[in-house]
């Protein structure tokens, strides 16, 4: 049976391999965008990008100072065995790391009501749960969600919009956003549901391995859309011009009730984000 200390040792380590880690996909990602530009500037940013990963990777440090704030999505399927209170174990968890970990969490977080600055933060770790039909496992993921990617994320209702209304939207939001969230970046999009589905929505779509094809062809079609022009607003890595701007948009939806919620979202270069799985049986399998 999955038990509250198991949750609690995973999910601490899930955290601090995100800080440490840019995950595969990501450095192949980068490889591939710094091999194709023709900006010198762009791809010696690109360049520096990926070194910084192996270095950080190598030598076991932060990639970046700004460790985020950990957002937790557990995933419990219907044959998954476990006790205890799964929230507390989480927040143990977190209280843990940021007591012991090395390097030391820079004090980042802020009370939005008095702007203090300090470590943990109230309701912090942000968890949200899913329910995953009867898989006998329950998966976590944990995205840090740093200053630059967080702060550019929005939603806007529409009344009914068309496809071309939903990719005008978005790519307001990409220009809106620039530089400033430390591209290249992943780039999701949630639309339709209600006001925290879409949002949901978004933010998972940032999870999906970068080149995958998304299985509904509308959304297919959208996503190579909205990458061509995301890259072709010359924003490039870090600002430095050139092509590579995102390095892929990933879009998903939900039902609709005429009202339409439209969701982005961004991952910045890092694509920070670390999964497990654990079994019924105390295995923990990690997944990126």
């Amino acid at each position: 049976m999955i038990d509250e200390q198991l949750i609690q040792d995973v999910t601490e380590e899930l955290y601090s391999h995100a800080l440490r880690k840019v995950p595969d996909d990501t450095k192949a990602a980068l490889a591939k965008a710094r091999d194709s530009e023709e900006s010198s500037a762009a791809r010696a940013t690109l360049d520096l990008m990926l070194k910084s990963a192996i270095a950080a990777e190598t030598n076991d440090k932060f990639v970046c100072s700004d460790s985020g704030v950990p957002m937790y999505l557990v995933e419990i399927g219907g044959q998954a065995r476990w006790q205890g209170d799964l929230k507390a174990a989480i927040v143990r968890g977190f209280d843990h790391l940021v007591a012991t970990i090395q390097p030391p969490l820079l004090k980042h977080v802020n009370n939005p009501l008095t702007n203090e600055r300090g470590g943990p933060g109230k309701d912090m770790p942000a968890i949200s749960v899913d329910l995953i039909g009867n898989a006998p496992y329950i998966d976590i993921t944990c995205v840090p969600k740093a200053l630059g990617s967080g702060r550019w994320a929005s939603i806007e209702t529409f009344i009914s919009p068309s496809l071309a209304e939903i990719e005008a939207h978005v790519m307001k939001m990409i220009l809106e956003a620039g530089s400033q969230h430390c591209p290249p970046v992943v780039i999701g999009v949630g639309i339709g549901g209600n006001f925290d589905m879409t949002a949901k929505l978004a933010n998972k779509a940032t999870y999906r391995p970068i080149g995958s094809t998304n299985p509904e062809p509308i959304l297919a079609a959208m996503e190579e859309r909205l990458t061509e022009a995301a890259n072709a607003t010359g924003f490039g890595p870090m600002g430095t011009g050139g092509s590579t701007t995102a390095l892929a948009v990933h879009v998903d939806y939900a039902f609709g009730h005429g009202y339409t919620p439209v969701a982005v979202c961004f991952n910045c270069w890092i694509n920070r984000r670390a999964k497990a799985r654990i079994h019924n049986d105390g295995r923990v399998e990690r997944i990126f």
